[in-house]
């Protein structure tokens, strides 16, 4: 068998990805910034032990969200 992935099919998940990531990280500073503004409440990071999970799992779930949506776009 010869299959040929063509450069378009390949760019879209490519980009799927970036634009879901970008969206992710917009996400969670749009709260973070909500949060600070609208209840006038900082959460402090610097003693915490590790990240919040919602600052990993968000631009994680947009990312591979992107990414579907982009490779079922492209292998119309």
């Amino acid at each position: 068998m010869n299959t040929h992935i063509h450069s378009t099919q390949a760019a879209g998940p490519v980009l799927g990805l970036v634009a879901g990531a970008a969206e992710g990280f917009l996400l969670t500073e749009a709260v973070g910034g909500r949060t600070v503004l609208g209840l006038d409440h900082t959460r402090d990071l610097d003693d915490a032990p590790a990240p919040p999970t919602a600052l990993i799992t968000v631009p994680i779930l947009t990312a591979l969200t992107g990414t579907v949506i982009a490779a079922r776009k492209a292998g119309r």
